[in-house]
């Protein structure tokens, strides 16, 4: 069984290490964990609490990391504790995998020519409150 783990700087440096990035100066993570092993982890970063945006970056081991639990969590933390009016995600055009995940959780994208370089565009998708309130993924638990 997994359990969630909220706000361990160790798993944002494992999500910016696993994409090459630098750790983030200010950010939150919620990552899913089995038997000490992280499925899958979501990082908060670039909060803009004056105009209620965040963005998100995720990455996984596991096709196992995003149960109900981390969606709603994560989701949780974003529009609920934070009381964001939107999420920005970026991802790579050929991460088909996450391009999907974005669609089905309702994301709204807009494709972007050569973000990630001369031969690579990026998908800047965006999740507003109003949306998510009316989500299938949404628990009625959290409000």
């Amino acid at each position: 069984m997994s359990e969630l783990v909220y706000g361990d700087p160790a798993i944002d440096g494992w999500v910016a290490d696993k994409l090459g990035l630098r750790q983030w100066p200010e950010s939150y993570s919620i990552a899913n964990v089995q038997n000490r092993f992280i499925l899958g982890a979501t990082v908060m970063h670039n909060w803009y609490p004056e105009t209620g945006v965040i963005e998100m970056t995720s990455v996984s081991d596991s096709p196992r990391w995003l149960s109900r639990k981390m969606i709603n969590a994560v989701f949780h933390y974003a529009f609920d504790v934070l009381a964001c009016q939107m999420v920005v995600l970026r991802v790579s055009e050929i991460n088909t995998v996450m391009v999907d995940i974005a669609n089905r959780l309702g994301f709204v994208g807009y494709l972007i020519p050569r973000l990630r370089g001369r031969n690579e565009a990026e998908w800047v998708f965006c999740l507003t409150d109003d949306k998510w309130l009316t989500s299938r993924f949404r628990s009625k638990l959290n409000g």
